[in-house]
Parts: C-alpha cells; structure tokens; sequence
C-alpha cells in the first residue's frame, strides 16, 4: 500500500495523518504529545508507532511532509510608516506567511522602542516603510537604528524600492537580510506573496533551532511550511478549487486554539451595496487574522480580562460558575482535558467568546459621515454578510456535541448592523482534522486535495 504522511508539529500535539496515495482516503490519523523541550523526534517516533499499530499492515511511505507551530510557532515584528497603511501591509504579508505578529511598530523609531524588539522573542522582523518612490526617511532612519542595535534575526526589507542600496549598504555584512518587493507600492494596493514568500523561506532554514529537528528532517522529505500557512493554503483550494475539480466558493474557516483564535477567509469581501464606498487599504482575497488574546488556555485570563465577565455569562447561560477560579485553572494547567459536561459547557461558552469578538475584528465595519449632499456610506474591511460557509476546526468544535451552536456566535443576527459579520453562513466541520495536512497534500496534488476535503469536512 502507497502512502503519502503528513506531519503537524504543533506546539501541544505531533499530528499524523496517512493518506491513500491513489484513493482519496485518509488511512488513518494519529497524535502524540510534542516534546519540544527535549526532542521533537521523540515525540514523532511515538506517534509514527501508534500509527503503524493502527494501521495493522505494512505501508510505503512515498512522501512525508510536514509543517510546524513547534516553539511557538513563527513570530514576527513588521514595522512601516503610516499605521493604517505600510504597517498594516507589512502585517498582512507576516499573517498570510503563517506567522503571529507580536508587535507593530509605525512611524521613526525610538531608542526604546528598538530594545524592546531586541528583547523580544521575534524570528524575523518585516521592515516597510514607504510607496515606491514616496517616502525614504522613516525607512532609512528605522534601518539605521537596526544597524546601530546590531539586531541579530532576520530582517525582511519590503518597503520604499527607491531606499534599497541605502539600505543594504547601511546592512553591510553585518546584519542578515533579505531584500523583496514594496508591501505597498502604491497607495492604498498591497504586494504581499514576495514578502510571505520570503518570510516562509528563512522559516524553513530557521525550523531546526528546535531541539531535533535536524534528526526529524532526515526521515522526512521536508518541512515546507508553518502550520497556520498550510491551513491558509488549504482554505484556499477548497474556495478556488483546482482546474478540474470545482471549489466551494466564499468561505472561511475558524480556528480556536489554546493560545490564539485565527480567522481565514477566502472572498473578496467587496460591498454589497452599490451606494457605499470602499476606504481604507486594499483586502486581500486570502485574509488571516490572529487574535492573540483569545484561546482556550494559554490566552484564556486575557480573554476574561479583555472582554469581561458579562460576554462569558452571557454564553454561559446563567449556569453557576466561579469565573476566576475556572478561568485561572485553564490558564495554569494548559494540557487540561474536559472530564465532565460541566467542564466542557465552560469550554464552549469560552470558545463562543472567541467565536464572536474574533469573527467581529475580522470582518469589515461601515462608517456613516455626513456631507452637504446628505449621508455617505464608507466601508473599511471586508463585507462577509453573503459568505456561503463557515468552517470550524480545532479541538473543542471536532469534540464538541453540538460544534454549530459555537460557530453560529460568528453571525450576525442584527439587522441593519454596521458590523460585516456573515448572516445565513452554511456551517462545516473539519471533523477529521485534516486541514493543515490537506494544505500540505496540495503541493503535491491540488486536485486531490480538493477532492479529499469535500468528502471529509462535513455540513453541520
């Protein structure tokens, strides 16, 4: 039997699944905690046992591929000139490369504020700054102050084309970077996919830092990705499709973890009405968002603390809790299992406050302005309210009883609402986890890809 293996190494769980070289099948699917404080390879080997154990007869493997959030994951500082402009573009491109953006920083930078990116936990910082053409200062100032500081990680320069030989001489040899296209060429367009592209590469030569990795690699074709990128890649060949296999059209897909809540969504999000007006940085397509402060474990008190007792009670349903004292034993003990319905109906009431605020900071917003002609219209963000599917994924939906009533928090009941959340979304469930490894099966096989995701993700 023929197999391709798909490996997610992420920061909790090493995530196996077999797939069928030539049915579209997935064999079958198996999970061993990550040991990345130790040796990544540990953990694989256990799970690659439990599978072969499974599968209970013999298999060849044809390609292994993997992606990784292990460590963390892929942490970037982006740094532009206008906050709503080059800084918001530098921080698209980081999100569409699968990376969580730990800081945006705008404007000339100070003294200070380049310790705290010194400090920091940051992989690769993005260095924007300017259309082409336009505006060299800040770029110019923000690379010499990166010199000055003599910042050891990466820096991505996707900024002002004009500023390239000042900067890479101010670089020298003395700081690595890498130079690509302007995140923004012109006003109010983006360019991100040189700058994700990039970004993905140093991830990749950058993947072995954690502890055996390098044992890892040599017993699998390749680490191609972060594991946020393959799902990106994934939405979005289940929305395209592929040349000869037909996709599902506008969708997007709501990842609740224990860190962070992360939004995909494959449309162009244009406004509906023809009398209102579009403002603001051009959307992309395939957008990304990761919201931080809203995760099941990890993020969990900043959750509470951010969004207040009301929102949570309000998706409790009056069911008697002690807010604290739940809150605080999901933010100590992050590997926490549900043992009760008790246990897992606080879960879920967490998960519909993820749910909500993340679906509403996705989503695009209508302003009202008034003028000497009467009242005009402006959207900024996308416009989700005909999406035709939601999709869920992660663990407290696919454990979940009843996975729709978490994801129908992420419409919008409303009416007249300025908020573009989407209103009559189908709903789907990645119940068999394969998302991450569908992205990865897609760089091989697109149609199968394709294929394998409308037979495995679910209605609900």
């Amino acid at each position: 039997m023929d197999a391709y293996l798909f490996i997610d190494f992420g920061s909790t769980f090493t995530k196996l699944t077999l797939v069928d070289a030539y049915e579209d099948n997935v064999i079958a699917t198996e999970k061993s905690h990550t040991t990345v404080n130790n040796d990544v390879a540990e953990g694989y080997e256990k799970a690659l046992r439990m599978l072969r154990k499974k599968v209970g007869k013999a298999f060849n493997i044809k390609k292994k591929l993997a992606c990784s959030s292990a460590a963390g994951g892929l942490k970037i500082i982006s740094i532009g000139l206008v906050p709503e402009l080059t800084a918001e573009a530098a921080k698209r491109a980081a999100l569409g490369a699968g990376a969580k953006v730990i800081k945006t920083y705008s404007f000339q930078l100070n003294h200070c504020e380049m310790e705290e990116v010194k400090n920091s936990d940051a992989n690769i910082i993005l260095l924007a700054g300017g259309t082409d053409g336009g505006n060299s200062k800040s770029i110019i100032h923000n690379a010499k102050m990166i010199a000055k500081h003599k910042i050891s990680i990466p820096i991505v320069v996707g900024g002002n084309k004009s500023c390239t030989d000042e900067v890479k001489e101010i670089f020298g040899k003395d700081i690595e970077y890498y130079i690509t296209e302007n995140v923004m060429p012109k006003l109010n367009t983006i360019n991100i996919d040189p700058a994700r592209e990039i970004i993905r590469k140093i991830f990749m030569n950058n993947i072995t830092h954690v502890p055996g990795m390098n044992e890892v690699e040599e017993k699998i074709s390749q680490v191609i990705m972060p594991t946020p990128a393959a799902v990106l890649r994934a939405t979005e060949v289940l929305s395209k499709g592929s040349l000869r296999e037909s996709g599902l059209g506008d969708l997007a897909v709501v990842d609740i973890g224990g860190a962070t809540t992360d939004i995909h969504s494959a449309a162009e999000g244009y406004p509906i009405k023809s009398s209102v007006l579009l403002k603001g940085l051009q959307e992309p397509f395939m957008k990304r968002t990761v919201e931080g402060d809203l995760g099941l474990r990890y993020s969990a008190k900043s959750l509470y603390e951010g969004s207040g007792s009301l929102l949570l009670k309000k998706y409790l349903n009056d069911k008697k809790y002690n807010l604290d004292e739940e809150i605080d034993k999901r933010y100590k003990n992050v590997d926490i299992v549900p043992e009760n319905e008790d246990e897992r109906y606080f879960d879920e009431a967490i998960a519909k406050v993820c749910v909500d605020i993340s679906m509403e900071r996705h989503v695009g917003k209508i302003e009202s302005l008034y003028s000497p002609t009467g009242m005009i219209f402006y959207q900024e963000g996308k416009d989700l309210q005909n999406l035709s599917y939601l999709l869920g994924t992660g663990g407290v939906l696919v454990n979940s009883y009843n996975p729709k009533n978490i994801l129908e928090v992420g419409l919008n009941k409303e009416e007249n609402s300025m908020i573009l959340k989407p209103r009559n979304s189908k709903f789907l469930l990645d119940k068999e986890y394969i998302l991450s490894a569908m992205g990865l099966l897609s760089t091989i096989d697109e149609e199968k890809a394709v294929r394998m995701m409308k037979k495995y993700i679910v209605e609900i």
